[in-house]
């Protein structure tokens, strides 16, 4: 499948763009059940996001993503919504989302809710409608329902696998309670696949954007931006393993040509609002040069940077990554995004190999990333250099995708634990006066990692986040803008960013000797004494696994 056609009418260059909070902003994902609990039961909730606003302020953020709150039986951590208009009591009140929108914009945030289009909650009323109505029923055409192949329709009707392991098809029992049609769901049994071709489809989710918008939201993450089209015909895929693929392969159920016309309809509705509302497309695609399509000008204003995130730890293919990213956001006057972990992926202290080598080339990434031109998103914890936890007890975990593995290794639940705020004991200030034990154990060695403990030690990884992103806001060429790659030895990054910034990164495991950039701002790891100086002609040894920012001379 070719890219679509990226040549719409583009600015001219990036100086005559219009300025825009979103094309330089660095945003906070809120993973809600885990960020801070208000109310004492265990899990987080939308008090507890708003007594930690100002945190967020402090560390330096601009905006802040909060992922699903809305009412839901669970089944997937809250994106099996069940109705987009209501707060699930788990979570709080109506009243306490409109009210976090409030005190965030008071502090100078903005705010960005999930939405899930692509599926609903098997208890959503439609489907409910679906079940109760029948095969051919105009209730069962909002979703994907087929008679089944083979004897008497006891195969699924296609090849097509869950994200979440096993077939992508569930059969039901008809309302006489013979064996009957079978349901498209790409992610869990609960959560079964709309079908977008339906006008009303299209227009209920028009209007859940309004309901949000009209309270103030600054915009959307859309889940599974790249799934809600099915190829015509629902062909086989024709190979298992079929989730290995996404990213990197064409599939029938994802990524269709047809799927971008439903973004531009949701592009219109957002700029027919105040404030510079937004969308951000979680977006899986085979190229970036497809992933670019998504953010072309009329269609969402962001999409995730997957290929950065999936890139192993190595300057040649860090480079190559950041260049192709660069350039095809260039091509539809868009800016990149670039994200290193979020909820469905494991902690990259962790895939960088854990322990202090992993923390060490987390810190070095995070400047990296900053560095980068377009916008930056954090995973909560990361700024606390949180490692994933793998040790987590088989009883507790929750996550449905860790059924995709035989041991659960699969699963998210190790990157979701609770924060630790403050304390010497789990739950390390998760919960008010620590009534209540989080939804998932802290382990005994994020003792040290609390955000009290880190706070005032400017050596520490949240001290590092910190002072980067106060220079981020200081530094006139960083944010948007261009990226200009120098000459440096094998192993090392590079760049400039507009006159008088310089990025260095060493990626490998060896010191590496660089030309000394000039004075130095910030590295994520001592440099030796003559990093100080500013001699341009003098060469600086770079420690293994670091990064640092220079006012270039």
């Amino acid at each position: 499948m070719s890219a679509p056609a990226l040549s719409q009418t583009l600015p001219d260059s990036p100086e005559n763009r219009p300025a825009a909070w979103w094309r330089d902003a660095v945003i906070y994902q809120v993973y809600i059940r885990s960020f801070a609990d208000g109310n004492g039961d265990g899990v987080g909730d939308l008090l507890g996001v708003r007594t930690r606003l100002p945190y967020l302020r402090e560390l330096g953020v601009d905006a802040v993503w909060i992922t699903p709150f809305y009412a839901s039986p669970m089944a997937d951590g809250g994106y099996d919504v069940a109705e987009h208009r209501e707060v699930d009591p788990l979570f709080g009140t109506l009243g306490d989302a409109e009210a976090l929108i409030a005190e965030a914009h008071a502090l100078g945030l903005k705010v960005i809710f999930d939405i899930v289009p692509n599926h609903t909650s098997a208890a959503h009323r439609w489907f409910r409608e679906a079940l109760a109505a029948g095969p051919g029923s105009a209730a069962r055409e909002r979703y994907l329902f087929r008679p089944g192949k083979g004897e008497d329709g006891g195969l699924p009707p296609n090849d097509w696998e869950s994200v979440f392991g096993g077939p992508a098809w569930t059969r039901i029992a008809e309302p006489d309670g013979s064996p009957g049609e079978w349901y498209l769901h790409l992610f869990d049994p609960a959560q079964p696949d709309l079908d977008w071709r339906h006008p009303e489809v299209r227009a209920e989710h028009e209007e859940i954007l309004r309901f949000w918008l009209d309270r103030g939201v600054d915009g959307f993450r859309i889940d599974v931006a790249h799934g809600m089209v099915k190829q015509e015909g629902l062909p086989d895929a024709g190979y298992t393993d079929q989730i290995e693929m996404l990213g990197s392969s064409v599939l029938p159920y994802f990524d269709q040509d047809e799927v971008h016309e439903i973004h531009r309809s949701w592009r219109r509705i957002l700029d027919s609002y105040p404030g510079e509302r937004i969308a951000v497309a979680e977006a899986w695609a085979p190229s970036i040069e497809r992933l670019a399509a998504y953010v072309r000008p009329d269609e969402a204003h962001q999409a995730f940077n997957f290929h950065f995130l999936g890139t192993a730890w190595d300057a040649d293919a860090l480079r190559r990554v950041i260049a192709d990213s660069v350039r095809t956001a260039e091509l539809v006057g868009a800016t990149s995004t670039w994200v290193l972990s979020n909820h469905d992926i494991r902690r990259h202290v962790t895939r960088y190999g854990g322990g202090e080598a992993g923390l060490r080339r987390a810190r070095a990434a995070a400047l990296l990333m900053l560095a980068l031109p377009g916008s930056a998103y954090l995973y909560q914890g990361e700024e606390l250099g949180l490692e994933e936890v793998l040790d987590l007890p088989e009883e507790l975990l929750q996550d449905p995708q860790r059924l995709r593995s035989a041991d659960g290794s699969s699963g998210r639940d190790g990157c979701r634990v609770p924060l630790p705020w403050g304390g010497e004991e789990s739950p390390y200030g998760f919960t008010p006066l620590g009534i209540a034990e989080g939804w998932l154990p802290a382990p005994a060695r994020w003792r040290g990692l609390t955000v009290e403990k880190q706070w005032e030690d400017p050596s520490s990884t949240l001290g590092l986040y910190r002072r980067a992103l106060k220079l981020r806001r200081e530094i006139p060429g960083l944010g948007d803008g261009r990226l200009e790659w120098r000459d440096a030895p094998r192993g090392a990054l590079v760049f400039t960013r507009g006159p008088g910034f310089a990025c260095t990164v060493n990626a490998s495991g060896q010191p590496v000797a660089v030309p000394h950039p000039g004075r130095l701002i910030l590295a994520s790891t001592a440099l030796p004494d003559a990093a100080q100086g500013c001699a341009p002609a003098a060469e600086i040894v770079l420690p293994p696994d670091s990064a640092a920012w220079w006012h270039a001379g």
